[in-house]
C-alpha cells in the first residue's frame, strides 16, 4: 500500500513496549482485554483514559501560568469525551492545534469556548494513515503514535494501540513533520467557526509547501543519501 498510504511506524527493541505487544496477542486470543500496560496505550481498557490524562496534565500546566499544548494528527474527531476535553483544555488557556483530515465534531474559535482551538484538513494524492497525539512542548513533551482516531470506534470499541515515542531524535522528527503540516498552505484546508472549510491564502513571501511532496522528496533525498553513503564505503573497503 505504500504507494496509496502514508503512515509511520516504530521499530524498537524495547523490552517493555515488546511485553505490552505480547499481552495484546494474548489477549485477543484469550477474547480478554488489556487493562495494565507498561508503555502502550491499549483499547478499549486503557488509551482514552491516558489521552485525558494527559490533557489534564496540559489544563493544570496553562492554569498554572505555563504553556499548555495538545497537538494531534488523526483522520476524524468524534468522541464526545474528548471533545469535551479539547474545551476544557481550549478554556484554561492551553493551545490545540489539529490536523484532522475527516469528520471532525468540534468547531474551533468559538468565543468562550474554544477560542484556543484550530483544526486543518490536508488532502493530497496519499491517503494519510498516521494518527500522532502530541501533549506538551519541548523536550518534556509526550509524543505517541497510534492506529486510533479519536472517535468511539477507536477508542472504545475496537482494539488499538498507541506506542510512545521516547528517543529524541525521533520526536524531533515527528515534530518536525507536524510542523510541516501546520505550514501546508497548497492542499491545507482551514475549518472555520462556521462549520465550512476554507483554503488557506499563503503569504507571497513565504514558500508554498505541499506537506506530502515535502515529505515525498524527503523521502528520497535520505533514500539517496543512504545509498551514496554505503556506496563510499564499498568504494572505501
Amino acid at each position: 500500500t505504500a504507494t496509496l498510504y502514508t503512515d509511520i511506524t516504530l521499530m524498537t527493541a524495547d523490552r517493555e513496549i515488546a511485553e505490552d505487544a505480547e499481552n495484546i496477542f494474548d489477549s485477543l486470543l484469550t477474547g480478554t482485554f488489556v487493562t495494565q500496560t507498561n508503555k502502550l496505550l491499549v483499547a478499549p481498557q486503557c488509551l482514552r483514559n491516558n489521552i485525558l490524562a494527559m490533557a489534564d496534565q496540559q489544563i493544570a500546566l496553562a492554569k498554572d501560568g505555563g504553556n499548555g499544548y495538545i497537538g494531534a494528527k488523526i483522520n476524524s474527531l468524534a468522541d464526545t469525551v474528548i471533545i469535551n476535553k479539547l474545551i476544557e483544555a481550549s478554556q484554561a488557556g492551553v493551545k490545540v492545534e489539529l490536523v484532522i483530515r475527516g469528520i471532525c465534531c468540534l468547531i474551533p474559535a468559538v468565543e468562550g469556548l474554544t477560542d484556543n482551538v484550530s483544526v486543518r484538513s490536508i488532502v493530497g494524492r496519499f491517503l494519510e494513515h498516521s494518527r500522532i497525539y502530541i501533549f506538551g512542548k519541548g523536550k518534556d513533551s509526550s509524543i505517541y503514535i497510534s492506529s486510533a482516531d479519536y472517535m468511539t470506534r477507536n477508542t472504545i470499541k475496537r482494539v488499538e494501540v498507541a506506542a510512545p515515542i521516547t528517543d529524541t531524535k525521533l520526536k524531533e522528527r515527528i515534530l518536525k513533520m507536524f510542523d510541516v503540516m501546520l505550514s501546508d498552505n497548497v492542499k491545507a484546508r482551514i475549518l472555520e467557526n462556521d462549520g465550512t472549510y476554507s483554503k488557506q491564502s499563503p503569504d507571497p513571501s513565504e514558500p508554498l509547501i505541499n506537506s506530502q511532496e515535502f515529505f515525498y522528496d524527503e523521502a528520497y533525498k535520505l533514500a539517496n543519501a543512504k545509498k551514496l553513503r554505503s556506496e563510499r564505503a564499498k568504494a572505501k573497503s
